[in-house]
């Protein structure tokens, strides 16, 4: 489901007026949201609700999406899927547009995965050549050496070809599973499982919890939200470092 937008911030976006001015504009009762007078403080879905400032409807926005999306489990990541699997396209359809999503998170991983409609973009982000760095939080069972964690940070070979070198730290240990946040930068398939399986070490749950400078915060499941602009411009900034 979409995360609702604060009305100033639609009116704002909109061009009806600054932030500050468009706070007043709800407090004069100017504005209603489906045919209800609105007040400060007020919600609402710029893309579903129907928004009108002195009875003249607002335009719905236009154009170039980019959404972040907290994925649960047992989602696969395509638009359909011919096996009847849930499907990440069935969580944005209320997002008033088609998009897709940027990259993949295997069916039984959760977190934060982008979504848009601009090819361009999601070519940029995703491309083997880029180097985005994606963070996970990953709960491995029984536990694991020093040496293993150096293994995942300097590369480990799997399909024939190391893996790039990554980040690894301890975030919790605890009798026989540990905590580990581990930070990509190449976007090799079902990568950190297979890590993981090269170690001898069993994933019990994996978390993706940003992707560069977005990160997934409090977004609860099966929600989306907008990227903030310099949320899409660190992006692109990230894709482009060699």
């Amino acid at each position: 489901m979409a995360e609702k937008i604060r009305l100033q911030k639609i009116l704002a976006q909109a061009g009806v007026a600054s932030r500050r001015k468009a706070e007043d504009v709800v407090a004069a009762g100017r504005v209603t949201v489906n045919g209800r007078p609105a007040k400060l403080g007020d919600s609402a879905d710029p893309y579903k609700d129907l928004i009108a400032v002195d009875g003249q409807r607002l335009q719905r926005p236009e154009g170039k999406r980019y959404l972040a999306l907290h994925k649960p489990r047992g989602f696969v990541t395509t638009m359909e899927d011919e096996r009847g699997r849930r499907c990440v396209a069935q969580l944005v359809e209320d997002a008033g547009m088609r998009v897709f999503p940027v990259g993949r998170l295997d069916k039984d991983s959760e977190g934060l995965l982008i979504m848009t409609n601009d090819g361009d973009f999601a070519n940029a982000v995703s491309h083997p050549r880029s180097h985005v760095a994606k963070t996970y939080r990953v709960t491995v069972r029984p536990g694991i050496s020093e040496e293993q964690l150096v293994q995942i940070s300097t590369g480990i070979i799997i399909d024939g070809k190391k893996t790039a070198p990554a980040k690894a730290r301890v975030l919790e240990q605890q009798q026989g599973r540990v905590v580990l946040e581990i930070v990509l930068y190449e976007g090799r398939n079902r990568e950190i499982r297979k890590m993981c399986e090269a170690l001898g070490l069993e994933v019990a749950r994996l978390k993706r919890t940003a992707i560069g400078p977005v990160r997934l915060g409090m977004l609860p499941q099966g929600r989306w939200r907008e990227l903030e602009k310099e949320e899409i411009k660190g992006l692109l900034a990230e894709s482009k470092k060699k």
